[in-house]
This record gives structure tokens, sequence and C-alpha cells, in this order.
């Protein structure tokens, strides 16, 4: 609030966001510089009208002075709330109960909170409970695995924005129902209840199965809760693809994944912008010079056109080779604009005898798909980039055509080695590229404080080969 000198004074106020600072506004902390104009009280105006008749404004009002006035950003919330006795058994209960959730009671101190109660209320406890509280919020919203365990991880989760700590913090003390405020961070996909039952009936003496359990219920809380109306999802070492609208699966495609090593698929969170029909390819250097088709397609153009090759010699003397829309495209009839940094997308294939393998990690990253066309053409109609009629004619014109979707959908490329298959039954998949490793590993260790939210692994572009495997 900006401060008056006097309740009697009139104040006019303008607020000026200097250049730069238009993030102030938001409550980010920066402050706002404001102008206040106090106008002085009128003394001897009836005298000083009565000597000079009409007066100007500047008459009337002699004094005017500007003032800069800082105006703070509401002051954060408390990361320390006051616990009754009450909330704190509730939060006890809740610790003890954790494990049904996937994480460990053996991560808090459960200990520490019950003896804190005796001296109740006092700071100590209100210290305790808010830390282990917080901790809570922080394994059931974000995952408890750290981000060194999350190979080729890259997602970045919104929930800790749209879930924030002190408001959940704030939200359990004041209502009481500490149970209701962290299961309302819970997965809500159906597959993480799957395994959350699947949990339930393992048997204590069962670790490796329970701790696969463990590892793939908190992959979940790795994305975001709310994955959106409408979206792709596929899981790589299952090899499928799914449409989702409004929670129901209405399509399944299986597809073929990168190769393990560093061709293999990263986990992405990315937006799909747009179908491409008839797609070109531009040929990476690594094939155009490294493997000699530049060379070949120069010296040999009847072969050339055939192949639906087109090579260009720049004076440098360094070639590019772009293959033209046709049946015998690398990249099939379609490919989905994904953009990111990875160069990751979703694309059709001539090849498609590959989709009967049972292994199909053979790409250079990308992901083919299984009736590719049906899946662009079904992505343009939802996206309302085009009518059924107007994306199946411009598919079989054989030109090269891009549609921007007004919607875009999200798509997920994740990894769970355990979760429910195409027929709806939970399954186990091979860990094909050796992830579960370092994250059953850190379910034996202690549970790591300050945790990084975002990964520091390499990214991989990928050079997209769409022959590879053939």
């Amino acid at each position: 609030m900006i401060a008056s000198t006097a309740m009697a004074q009139q104040v006019e106020a303008e607020a000026v966001l200097p250049i730069g600072a238009e993030a102030a506004s938001q409550g980010d902390g920066i402050p706002r510089v404001v102008r206040a104009r106090s106008i002085a009280s009128r003394q001897n105006t009836a005298q000083s009208s009565s000597q000079s008749g009409a007066q100007s404004v500047q008459d009337a009002f002699p004094d005017m002075i500007s003032k800069e006035v800082a105006q703070a950003a509401p002051a954060p919330k408390p990361t320390i709330q006051d616990w009754s006795l009450e909330n704190t058994q509730k939060l006890i209960a809740v610790i003890e109960g954790v494990d049904t959730e996937g994480l460990s009671s053996q991560d808090y101190d459960l200990q520490a909170l019950k003896t804190a109660m005796a001296s109740a209320p006092s700071p100590e406890l209100n210290a305790l409970a808010s830390k282990n509280f917080i901790w809570l919020v922080e394994d059931m919203r974000d995952g408890r695995t750290p981000m060194e365990a999350r190979k080729q991880w890259f997602v970045e989760d919104p929930d800790r924005s749209r879930y924030r700590t002190v408001d959940l913090l704030e939200k359990a003390v004041v209502t009481g129902n500490i149970a209701g405020t962290l299961q309302s961070i819970a997965p809500m996909h159906p597959d993480y209840a799957e395994l959350k039952t699947a949990l339930a009936a393992t048997p204590a003496a069962d670790t490796k199965k329970r701790k696969l359990i463990r590892a793939n219920m908190d992959r979940w809380r790795w994305l975001a809760r709310d994955l959106g109306s409408q979206y792709l999802m596929t899981n790589v070492p299952e090899y499928q693809l799914r449409l989702t609208v409004n929670d129901t699966i209405i399509k399944t495609y299986r597809t073929v994944v990168g190769k393990p090593g560093r061709t293999a698929t990263p986990q992405l969170a990315e937006m799909v912008s747009g179908v491409v029909f008839n797609p070109t390819w531009t040929v990476p250097q690594s094939i155009v010079k490294g493997e000699g088709l530049g060379a070949k397609v120069l010296n040999n153009p009847a072969w050339a056109k055939r192949a639906g090759y087109k090579a260009t010699k720049h004076a440098s003397g360094w070639v590019s080779v772009v293959q033209q829309p046709g049946p015998g495209n690398s990249l099939g009839r379609m490919k989905l604009e994904m953009p990111n940094k990875h160069a990751i997308f979703f694309h059709d294939t001539p090849s498609r005898h590959l989709f009967k393998n049972a292994n199909r990690a053979l790409s250079h990253g990308c992901i083919r798909t299984e009736r590719a066309l049906e899946l662009a053409i079904t992505m343009a109609i939802l996206g309302q980039g085009a009518s059924k009629d107007e994306a199946v004619k411009i598919a079989t014109s054989g030109k090269y055509t891009k549609v921007m979707i007004k919607k875009e959908m999200p798509a997920y490329i994740t990894y769970f080695t355990m979760a429910s298959d195409i027929e709806g039954n939970l399954s186990t998949f091979k860990d094909i590229y050796g992830r579960d490793a370092p994250v059953l590993a850190s379910l034996d260790k202690p549970r790591v404080q300050n945790r990084a939210t975002t990964s520091d692994e390499e990214v991989i572009v990928i050079e997209n080969n769409p022959l590879a495997g053939d």
C-alpha cells in the first residue's frame, strides 16, 4: 500500500513501471516506483482569489510535490506454521501410512515428532512438523528420486508452481485436513492407482517386485499431475503410443524407438504444434558425407531420381541432400511438428515391416509410428487445423503441406518398466536402456534434501536417420 503522510491530504497516484521491470507488477519482489502527487492544503485561497481574480490551476495548487515511494511486494508466506496437537497427530498418521504411496516412513522424523508432542505447543514442534510436511509435499508432488538418478529425463514439471509448498502448508494447518491436502497432489493417472493396488497386494518378502513397483510409482510423480484433456503418451520400453482424449485412450500405435546408447530416446514433455503431410527429409551430413550419399546422388542422377533425392553442391564444395515427398521418403507420409532442443519427433516410415519385430529399439532416437497417416489426420482434426475431408485431401495430394493446429497437444515420452499394457493389464517391460538401476538404487539410500529440479545431463541432439534398422 502507498503510505500517506496525512489522512486529510488528497493523494493522486499514478504507477510508473521502469523499463525492464514489467515483472514487478506480478509480485516477484521487485518494488514498483509510484509517483504520488500530494496536493497541499489550500491556504489563503480566498485571499489570493480576491487579489488576482480568476485563478490558474498553478495558482490554486502552488506546492505540487512529486515523490517516489517504493511499493513492496506481498510478504512471502512462512515456511513454518503453528501446529496443534491434533494436527500433529494427523501428520504422524500420514507418515506411518506413507508406505502405501510407495514412499518410506523412515525418510521422516516420526519418532522426533512423537517426542516433541510432549512439550507441545512449542516453536520446536512447529519447526519440526512444518519441515516434515514440506518433505512429504516434495516427495508426493515431485517424486523422491534425485535428478541424477533420472537418466535422460528432461521434463520440466509445472506442479511446483501450480501447487506451491507454502500454500499447501498453510492450507493443511488451517483446515486440519493434513491427509487430504497431500492426496490432492498425488498423481491422478489410473496407472498410479493400479501400481498402488499392486504394491498393497505384494508380500513384504518380495522386495524386488516391491521396489520395481515403487520406482514406477515415483515416475508418475515426475510428471505433471494434470496431463491435459487430450494428449499423446508413448512408453518407450513398451513400444507403444497412446492417444488419450478426455481420460479415454481412443487409439494405440506400435512404435520404433531409439537404439540403446547415444541414440536412446530421451524422456520429454513437448507440445505438438502442427502436422506435416508428405514431408521432405534433409539428410544429415553424417550420411551425406560420412556414408557417401552426396557423391552417389551427384554421380548417379537416374538412381537419385528414383529414390527421390535432390543434391545441391554449394560454392564452398559443401553438398546438401534433400529427399522429396513420396512413398519412398524416409520419413514416410507424415511427421508431427514438435519443436525441441533434442530434435525428437514422431514420424511415419516406409519400412513398416519393422513394427512386427518384438525388439523395436532400432532408430536414431526419433519415434516411428504405426498407422502414422491415421494419426496425422486425427491430430489435424482434433487440433482443428483441418476437417476430415481437408486432411484426407492434403494427405493424398503428394505435396508437402504443413497444417498448424489451433490447439497444441502435449506429447509425453515416458519410460515405465511396469505399467498397464494396451489390454489394460499391469505388465512389466524390458529395461532396454538400463534406466531402472539408478532409480532402484536411490530407494535404498537416505532421502536427498535440497534436490535439483532440472537435469544437468548432456542434451544429445539427434541427427535423425530414419533408415536405421532397415
